[in-house]
């Protein structure tokens, strides 16, 4: 087991090139097995839930080839249609491959998918959307048991836009016979590059981005070299700490429209931001003023994967914020490690009031998931003294390198075995 230690209060300066987004990469690994042809991904992050995804792919037969930082994944020798316990509990995003194994197998078996703790996250809209295409569903001792004979396009409604819900019936739609029509559909970023990793094979989808979906099913795909997107979530992170620590960086990769709710929010808070192109230039006197109020909700609204990281910049604003959590109940458990650094906040439910404090102090303090860890190391780095943070394997499920990119930036952090 590995720890953080941190000495806070350095101003961070300098350029972070943001790695594929996380969110993009996973379901693009579970397509891979769309195709009997490889399949390259590249720039993959090395993160602990591509690693998992990995695992998953070679369990159902495929081949793995790391070359530099690219994937090539071989699915011609897939023969199997179960996804092992031990993996499903280890990931979330184990979910998409359902849609790919019912595409290429006609049929599938999970257990329910895990993955961080931060609320229930059902995945009924994964499974009535599956439904709708033909497929015939049934849980037995634990396990999802999935069979079609085909699957054919249907009109699908979503009563929420849930991400990873459009994704999976995506990939089951795109060879099942006939169109498929997905309303209410996630209008995020990662949806409009499936789309392009999808059509680059030979896929014929449309409208991703724009609340309504169109796939006309094909019969076969072939492989593909691919550059997914940057990770907002990343970039998301890193502009963060620098606007709560001080100093000015540059992230370079993600386009200022995946992240202008989180722009928008940082600029109320007094920072200067320049955008051009793909790069996002933030300058800050760590001296922030509180916003009011801050709601995650779907895109384009906030991210709910940026909320936790927010919250803790909140900490030290001049004034009150008041945080509403509208998608996920349970993702306020790092509040109680923020409490151990000084930080005032009273958590309601789905909401949280923060009052600012003049500091933070340090303090050992202990992740809970992916999100709220990246929270406590931002927490940290602004606080005054050491702090160390423990349990890393969550923030290194969606963080490559992050000690090394926080040190470059001018960060006194360290990782140590203990």
């Amino acid at each position: 087991m590995d720890k953080y230690i941190i000495n806070g209060g350095e101003k961070l300066f300098g350029s972070i090139e943001i790695q594929s987004a996380k969110n993009t990469v996973l379901p693009l690994l579970a397509a891979s097995i769309l195709t009997d042809e490889p399949v390259r991904i590249r720039g993959v992050p090395k993160i602990n839930d591509v690693e998992s995804m990995l695992l998953i792919l070679s369990e159902v037969g495929c081949k793995i080839t790391r070359k530099k930082d690219s994937l090539v994944i071989d699915s011609s020798n897939a023969v199997s249609h179960e996804i092992p316990t031990r993996l499903t509990k280890e990931l979330r995003s184990s979910v998409f491959m359902l849609g790919p194994l019912l595409s290429r197998f006609r049929r599938a078996k999970i257990s329910y998918p895990g993955g961080c703790d931060i609320g229930l996250r059902p995945i009924d809209l994964h499974l009535s959307g599956l439904q709708r295409l033909g497929v015939e569903i049934a849980e037995r001792d634990g396990y999802i048991h999935c069979e079609t004979q085909k699957l054919l396009g249907a009109e699908i409604l979503l009563d929420f836009p849930s991400v990873g819900a459009t994704e999976n019936i995506i990939l089951a739609a795109v060879k099942a016979d006939g169109i498929t029509v997905i309303r209410n559909a996630a209008k995020e970023p990662e949806i409009i590059d499936l789309q392009h990793f999808l059509n680059a094979m030979g896929a014929k989808v449309c409208g991703a981005g724009g609340g309504t979906v169109a796939i006309e099913g094909v019969k076969r795909l072939h492989g593909v070299d691919f550059v997914p997107i940057g990770d907002r979530i990343e970039a998301g992170t890193y502009l963060i700490a620098a606007a709560s620590c001080g100093g000015e960086i540059e992230t370079q990769g993600v386009p200022p429209e995946n992240i202008a709710a989180l722009l928008h929010k940082l600029r109320e808070n007094g920072c200067k931001i320049y955008t051009k192109n793909d790069k996002i230039v933030l300058t800050s006197n760590g001296a922030l003023r509180a916003v009011n109020i801050v709601e995650t909700m779907p895109f384009p609204g906030f991210p709910t994967d940026l909320q936790a990281q927010y919250t803790a910049l909140c900490t030290t604003a001049k004034g009150s914020t008041l945080v509403v959590e509208n998608l996920f109940e349970t993702r306020y458990r790092y509040a109680a490690e923020l409490k151990r650094m000084g930080a005032d906040v009273t958590v309601r439910g789905r909401t949280a009031f923060v009052r600012g404090v003049e500091r933070l102090h340090g303090a050992c303090v202990t992740a809970g998931d992916l999100r709220g860890g990246a929270a406590l190391v931002l927490a940290a780095l602004k606080a005054e003294g050491q702090s160390s943070v423990v349990e890393l394997s969550y923030i290194d499920r969606g963080y490559d390198d992050f000690e090394g990119k926080l040190r470059r930036l001018g960060a006194k952090i360290r990782r140590v075995r203990i």
